[in-house]
């Protein structure tokens, strides 16, 4: 089982709050940094404001130099996928083949709105020609144009370029959604990830993209399955209630939802979920001040799990 570091920095952080947090992920052997593509706090004031996604994560790939970097997920509303294809292959090329792409329909309409972002009524359509041409630009051979005329974008004879350092970053694709999502999954993934899932519906949404897999004609075990749960680890009660209390939240309610307890409560958790299929453990950590949280959960977690 593989643990990864996930913030929300729409919460309020700056670019050196990141950079802490992401040495401290890369210092303590965790697999990745991974962070949230949004422009609006969803609780609180939000202070500093928000960082973007790419931006971030093309300073990050110079500052670190052995973790994974990439979004859960990057919203298909933000960017054109022609651009987004440049931005992820050049952040791919100054991280030495570092980066992984997970890309969503986008959902938050209010800030859309705040930043004049238009918020299309089509939005899974549109996620989907996003798909099939980033992934199509990565793979025209270099010399030859790729072309594409869909019901929402159109390329004429782009020439594919900038190609990233990896042959293809991978691409993750996550959701609930019973039908469409598992389509998706199965024909561009290479990892599919759930968001604050619970046990049974982990267990029904991986079964659901593995026979997605199977009818595309393709391996279930070709992808990754991963979870993306809210981490709150203490050494004993009253640190777990802190740590609780920091990021406005009840200790019950985060041990039902998330991964939270002591350190052998969460490995015993972590392990239902990989009886399931997952591989990998996305950590959402929103008090990012507080380093000593990564320390404990790479210390007491991570060493039981590798």
């Amino acid at each position: 089982m593989e643990l990864r570091i996930f913030t929300e920095p729409q919460q309020g952080a700056s670019y050196d709050d990141l950079l802490a947090v992401a040495r401290a992920t890369e210092d303590l052997d965790f697999g990745a940094f991974f962070r949230s593509d949004h422009y609006l706090t969803m609780g609180g004031d939000g202070l500093p404001g928000p960082t973007d996604a790419w931006i971030t994560l093309a300073g990050l790939a110079r500052e670190t130099r052995r973790i994974r970097l990439g979004t859960l997920m990057t919203a298909a509303t933000f960017r054109l996928p022609g651009v987004l294809a440049i931005q992820v292959a050049q952040v791919d090329a100054m991280s030495g083949g570092r980066v992984e792409l997970g890309l969503g329909a986008g959902w938050f309409e209010a800030e859309h709105t705040a930043y004049g972002i238009p918020f299309p009524k089509e939005k899974f359509p549109r996620l989907e020609e996003q798909l099939e041409i980033v992934t199509g630009l990565w793979a025209t051979p270099v010399g030859e144009t790729f072309s594409y005329s869909g019901t929402h974008y159109t390329l004429t004879d782009s020439p594919a370029l900038p190609k990233p350092a990896q042959p293809k970053p991978p691409v993750l694709i996550g959701g609930m959604g019973a039908t469409r999502t598992p389509r998706l999954a199965a024909r561009f993934a290479d990892e599919f990830n759930l968001p604050f899932a619970s046990l049974e519906t982990s267990a029904q949404q991986f079964r659901r993209v593995r026979e997605a897999a199977e009818k595309e004609g393709r391996s279930p075990d070709d992808l990754i399955y991963s979870n993306a749960l809210v981490a709150c680890v203490g050494r004993d009660e009253a640190e777990i209630a802190r740590r609780a209390e920091a990021i406005g939240r009840e200790p019950a309610e985060l041990r039902e939802n998330g991964l939270a307890g002591t350190p052998d409560e969460v490995v015993e958790k972590i392990g239902r979920y990989a009886e399931l299929g997952a591989s990998r453990v996305y950590l959402q950590i929103l008090d990012l001040s507080d380093l000593d949280h990564l320390e404990l959960i790479s210390s007491r977690v991570r060493t039981q799990l590798s």
